[in-house]
């Protein structure tokens, strides 16, 4: 496990763009953290950093939105997918072109892919938050060492 404390929205943003300056297609990142904890905020940095230009904002509704830039992106929020048996065709998703960032992973937990790189937000005081980074196999570590350095 890799842990950073962040003290503000601009070192988020950093660590962000860091984070998929390394990304590759197929890569998977799931975010949990309390309302709030900003997991969309880094989300959009990460877009940011792929060199998407579009808003993103939060697919709450709609389950999934997708983006193009230097990759593609899918961002999923499955919150709504709480007690569903509900199949979006995720190896599509997950094992296609794009990059995915999956907000309340942990409510799909079996449909996840075992190589993915789980991300922990968790808000201390005001802008201030710890991210812990948790690799799933050999690819996501060297992610990590890379990205931890």
């Amino acid at each position: 496990m890799y842990e950073r404390i962040i003290n503000s929205e601009q070192e988020t943003e950093l660590l962000a763009r860091q984070l998929a300056d390394q990304l590759q297609p197929s890569d998977v990142l799931t975010l949990e953290g309390d309302l709030g904890a900003g997991k969309t905020t880094f989300t959009k940095s990460v877009a940011k950093g792929l060199g998407i230009t579009r808003n993103v904002n939060s697919p709450t509704f709609t389950i999934l939105k997708q983006y193009e830039g230097r990759l593609p992106l899918n961002h999923l929020d499955v919150y709504r997918l709480a007690n569903s048996e509900e199949d979006l065709g995720w190896d599509e998703l997950f094992y296609g072109d794009a990059v995915s960032i999956i907000e309340w992973a942990h409510l799909i937990q079996d449909d996840l892919p075992p190589e993915r790189l789980a991300i922990q937000i968790h808000r201390l005081e005001d802008d201030k938050r710890k991210f812990t980074f948790e690799p799933f196999g050999e690819r996501y570590e060297q992610l990590c060492e890379e990205l931890f350095t």
